[in-house]
């Protein structure tokens, strides 16, 4: 037999010019119509649906954005409210409760922090619980790391209420929450230099003492129970303290009654910084489903004048872009936070299940003068006339505020690891 192809014949010429054309016509409507739906090309993308048990990548990584650098932006109005406030969020510390207060300027609720190169999406509650799904997550540090955790329990909150199952120490400094819906647990430890520290009190030490080569066991005792650490420290190196390595005494901050070397403390944070990470490569993790750890950079405060006199934060609005510069001992506290963390990264890159990312918040908190509690730490700072002193407070965020970002930002972080993760299985 044959080749079936034997007797085939093209279409004669002057058939074939009359039908190009016509085909041309037919085909235009498709090619239209395929533009309008997709209107860039088409890549063939896995993606999950957020269940029980997955999460769909991030649409910023489908779109190869995965490298979006969050400290490049501007504060932008933003209509929409909240997710908590006061009434629906029983774990606001009080201080930084500046609605319940009497603020009674509420313009400092809507901005929103839009990157020039990305979007930074809306907070997902639902989604944040789901990926952090029969883990625990601590915070570590001194105070900020405890304004932050308070943000994000009220951001949670706001789907699933959580449950105090522990509480130590003065003034709550060391709690814990449970997500029941989720066997999700969130803790609190007070740890303001993260390596051991003695705190200087009203009827001890009139300054602090930090012992710079041994992590703080406090929390660092636990990390094989932790599956993901948020370690931020900073504000309280600006205190008076001796510092320690070994039995040598380094020098001092601020001690004009101690026979001690002055030194800065821009190395004494880096040294701090350095043992706690350290720590942490060495230790990796729980178990074998690894260690995430984000190191939250330095806050700046808005004090204008003195913060123990008559310093005040009294603006309503964020700085606008060019107006604010990050420069002096904010950009010198963020760059030895920024430099250690990628020394670290180096250092662990041995460890296949050990993540460290910094959690760079500086620039974008510097153009929030309007976000503090200022004289609204205090309930109703006015409610009988103006006092000649009333103390400010231009450290800490109101609460809801600038500080749910931070937030936002770590869960873009968390999802972009995921998205990682489900990539390389």
């Amino acid at each position: 037999m044959g080749s079936p192809f034997k007797d085939h014949h093209p279409l004669h010429p002057s058939i074939a010019k009359k039908l190009i054309p016509w085909t041309f016509y037919a085909m235009l409507p498709l090619v239209l119509f395929r533009v309008y739906l997709y209107p860039y090309p088409l890549r063939h993308t896995a993606t999950t649906i957020l269940t029980s048990s997955s999460v769909s990548p991030p649409p910023a990584l489908l779109e190869d954005e995965s490298s979006c650098d969050y400290t490049d932006g501007n504060w932008v109005p933003d209509k929409r409210d909240p997710l908590y406030n006061g009434s629906t969020c029983g774990t606001i510390k009080e201080g930084q409760s500046c609605i319940a207060h009497g603020r009674p300027d509420m313009g400092y609720l809507y901005w929103r922090w839009k990157p020039k190169q990305c979007k930074l999406p809306r907070f997902e509650p639902n989604t944040f619980l789901q990926l952090l799904r029969n883990k625990h997550l601590a915070f570590v540090g001194d105070s900020m790391a405890r304004n932050q955790l308070e943000s994000l329990l009220c951001m949670l909150s706001s789907v699933s209420p959580p449950n105090l199952v522990y509480r130590d120490g003065e003034e709550n400094k060391f709690r814990r929450w449970y997500f029941e819906s989720h066997n999700f647990s969130i803790s609190v430890y007070w740890s303001p230099f993260l390596v051991r520290g003695v705190e200087k009190s009203s009827t001890g030490l009139n300054h602090n003492q930090l012992f710079l080569d041994h992590v703080d066991e406090r929390w660092a005792a636990d990390m094989n129970g932790i599956d993901m650490v948020v370690l931020s420290i900073g504000h309280w190196f600006l205190h008076p303290a001796v510092y320690y390595e070994g039995d040598q005494v380094l020098g001092c901050h601020y001690c004009p009654d101690l026979n001690h070397t002055e030194i800065g403390f821009y190395d004494i944070l880096r040294k701090a910084i350095k043992t706690t990470l350290k720590a942490l490569v060495d230790r990796k993790g729980p178990n074998d489903n690894g260690f995430d750890a984000l190191v939250t950079t330095f806050s700046p405060a808005h004090f204008e004048g003195d913060w123990d006199k008559l310093g005040a934060c009294p603006k309503t609005e964020p700085y606008k872009e060019g107006e604010k510069t990050l420069e002096g001992m904010d950009a010198e506290m963020r760059q030895v936070e920024v430099e250690e963390v990628e020394a670290a990264k180096m250092n662990s890159m041995h460890l296949e299940k050990f993540r460290l990312e910094a959690l760079d918040v500086t620039k974008l908190s510097l153009m929030r003068p309007d976000g503090h509690p200022g004289p609204y730490m205090h309930p109703f700072p006015f409610a009988y006339g103006v006092a000649e002193r009333v103390q400010n407070d231009c450290v800490h965020w109101c609460l809801p505020g600038p500080i749910d970002t931070w937030n936002e930002i770590l869960l873009e972080v968390i999802k972009k690891w995921e998205y990682e993760s489900r990539r390389e299985q």
